[in-house]
């Protein structure tokens, strides 16, 4: 199979995680294409593939006869797939664009508009693999999944290629941000890695966001509106105030490039209790520590406004910037240039206004930048991926790889 046929094949798998969850991995259904993937590669003649008791996937490509010396390289990717838009079951359906808008559900009226997604225009007269409108696609991670155990059968098929050993990992959660927890670096055996986790065909990544989540409690006093006056503390309008505070102008919707932003990701409750879910993100390290002490402070300001406990906040850090874990490993990037570059693929350097498996993997002693999929629109019901990022991204890994 190519990593077109396999793609479609693996994006028949439900595998969306769940945020909510408190299991390992957050999804049961998740180690049902994990298992196939393991299947999968014991037929392909990797060694030890296999699944662990976390839904790990691992197997190695032993190296070629005389570059056994050389540093293995580890390929990683996830399975599951964003809570964000239904994950299945998935419809997926090639088509050959001819450019406008694509009509992905005539019955519902589900439209894929060129003016609202302008990417679009750089494929007139591609193939693009789209869905029905219903669900998501998937290419936020299996195309990843698909491209790898591509350029491994390549690879085994064309043993007069010389390559060292190459790790091949797959995780589950990577989407609620557990993709790292449970990954064996040690067993995996790889002295660098690369993450197939990125967007549009070309791009290459060692600069992501530092990541903080907060989780805000608002405490109200409810009183009968007919006899509030001066005594009511309204806990959802102390948390329209709060949210209110935060700089409006610093928000994912005003900002780009290496702009920080808070992120208001889900608000509840009524007059007695109200909950808050933000996120916080920066590049640049003392700006995101600026950015959670202006919340402490606000937090703080309310408290003393209000009266003491009134306002509760638990702020955790999700991940780091890889670029401090990448710099003294910069022959990464110049190699992932080099094999983008004779695949003839544009290398496209961008900051990663997100993260990956890899930023954690990166400070849990696996230098781990990020590669492209080619897939675009992810999360969403009108995410898509042209069939030829599929093929070139396959090659890329090939010659990534290649001693």
């Amino acid at each position: 199979m190519n990593a077109v046929e396999r793609f479609l094949k693996y994006v028949s798998y439900d595998t969306q995680s769940d945020e909510h969850s408190q299991a390992t991995p957050t999804t049961e259904k998740q180690k049902v294409l994990g298992a196939a993937l393991a299947e999968e590669m014991a037929l392909l003649g990797l060694s030890n593939p296999h699944m662990d008791e976390h839904g790990y996937v691992y197997g190695w490509l032993p190296a070629t006869p005389g570059c056994e010396g050389i540093p293995c390289v580890g390929l990683i990717a996830h399975m599951d797939t964003s809570p964000s838009a239904p994950g299945g079951p998935v419809k997926p359906r090639v088509i050959l664009y001819g450019g406008g808008d694509i009509v992905l559900n005539q019955d519902l009226g589900i439209i894929m508009k060129a003016e609202d997604f302008e990417s679009l225009s750089k494929y007139v007269g591609q193939e693009l693999i789209v869905t029905d409108g219903t669900t998501l696609l998937g290419a936020d991670d299996k195309a990843g999944v698909a491209e790898i155990l591509s350029a491994v059968e390549y690879l085994i098929a064309h043993p007069e290629i010389p390559h060292g050993r190459i790790a091949i990992g797959f995780t589950p959660d990577e989407e609620v941000g557990q993709g790292a927890d449970h990954f064996d670096v040690e067993g995996f055996g790889a002295a660098v890695a690369y993450t197939v986790d990125g967007g549009e065909l070309g791009e290459l990544e060692y600069e992501n966001f530092n990541a903080a989540s907060a989780k805000i409690t608002v405490r109200g006093l409810n009183i009968h509106p007919g006899s509030a006056k001066n005594k009511m503390k309204n806990a959802l309008l102390m948390a329209i105030e709060l949210v209110n505070m935060l700089p409006p102008a610093e928000t994912p919707a005003h900002t780009e490039g290496y702009e920080g932003f808070y992120h208001l990701c889900d608000m509840t409750g009524d007059e007695t209790t109200a909950a808050l879910s933000l996120i916080i993100r920066d590049h640049d390290r003392q700006s995101f520590e600026s950015r959670k002490a202006y919340l402490t402070r606000t937090v703080d300001y309310l408290n003393q406004k209000y009266g003491a406990d009134t306002v509760a906040l638990e702020l955790k850090d999700s991940y780091y910037n890889m670029r401090e874990k990448i710099e003294p490993h910069m022959y990464l990037i110049h190699r992932a240039r080099a094999a983008m570059e004779a695949a003839g693929v544009i290398p496209l350097e961008v900051p990663i206004r997100g993260g990956t498996d890899g930023a954690r993997l990166s400070f849990m002693g696996l230098p781990c930048p990020n590669l492209c999929t080619g897939g675009l629109n992810f999360h969403g019901v009108r995410e898509y991926i042209p069939t030829d990022a599929l093929l070139k991204m396959t090659q890329v890994l090939v010659n990534l790889v290649t001693a």
